[in-house]
């Protein structure tokens, strides 16, 4: 099985990393661009559970480990 989670910041939090990449993609012409947020991907492989263990560990290592609560929300899904 696999794990693959999605990591953005918050809407409430400024992302500059976003407002630059939207920056260039305007000066290469872009210029339908809304708004670009940028966040982290991940993708996990998994042995030797069932798919309702993996959920409540990968949920656990987002919250402890993968993510900073505070700042930035998670989603993930798990699939053969």
């Amino acid at each position: 099985m696999k794990a693959k989670i999605i990591i953005m910041p918050k809407k409430t939090v400024l992302d500059p990393q976003g407002k630059t990449v939207k920056h260039a993609l305007e000066s290469m012409g872009f210029e339908c661009i809304k708004d670009v947020r940028v966040g982290k991907f991940m993708e996990i492989e998994l042995e030797g559970g069932d798919k309702a263990e993996f959920q409540k560990k990968i949920d656990e290592a987002c919250h402890k480990l993968l993510s900073n609560p505070v700042i930035e929300e998670y989603t993930f899904e798990i699939s053969h």
